[in-house]
């Protein structure tokens, strides 16, 4: 992972804590890191969180104010070696496999090219979802790599498949796809 260009893209749920702890693991593997998140995503953890963990600000806007490109999605795109959404919402697993682009995240995984992993996390009645399901097989079809859910209680209170991986099994997940 040393020099490693980690864009880790971070979708509104409660598991965005956990993205946090991932940040730092990538960090402490010697990996440059940059966060992409969603509006949704800032509403859990903060911006500033992630800023002061990767050392980078992190990109939350289409078009941010204190952008100095107006391109910053084709920019974050050119510049990741990885791309790892975690955690990966119903959301953006379906705008990921339908190709659609209204935030930043979306429309840099447009423009992106390297290799893809995602983390679901939602809960189990969301994760069994025909649609969910669908776009999951999608996304796998066209070569991402995706990690978990794992089952367990959910923020909800219920119990089941849903939970995003441990930090851990993602971070190893990424280091196998950085290794090809």
């Amino acid at each position: 992972m040393r020099d490693a260009h980690v864009l880790l893209g971070v979708s509104g749920g409660i598991a965005c804590y956990k993205a946090a702890e991932l940040a730092r693991l990538f960090r402490r593997e010697g990996a440059a890191v940059r966060v992409v998140m969603t509006r949704h995503a800032a509403e859990f953890v903060t911006p500033l969180t992630f800023e002061a963990l990767t050392g980078h600000p992190a990109a939350l806007e289409m078009f941010a104010p204190r952008s100095e490109n107006a391109a910053d999605h084709v920019e974050l795109a050119r510049w990741a070696q990885v791309f790892v959404v975690a955690p990966a919402t119903a959301d953006i697993i379906a705008k990921l496999a339908l190709g659609l682009a209204d935030d930043l995240l979306s429309t840099t995984a447009l423009a992106c090219e390297s290799p893809l992993l995602v983390a679901p996390a939602m809960n189990s009645r969301m994760w069994r979802h025909p649609a969910v399901q669908a776009n999951v097989a999608t996304l796998r079809s066209r070569g991402a790599t995706v990690v978990g859910p794992a089952e367990g209680e959910l923020a909800c209170g219920e119990s089941g498949p849903g939970r995003m991986a441990e930090p851990g099994e993602i971070l190893a997940a990424a280091r196998g796809l950085l290794a090809r």
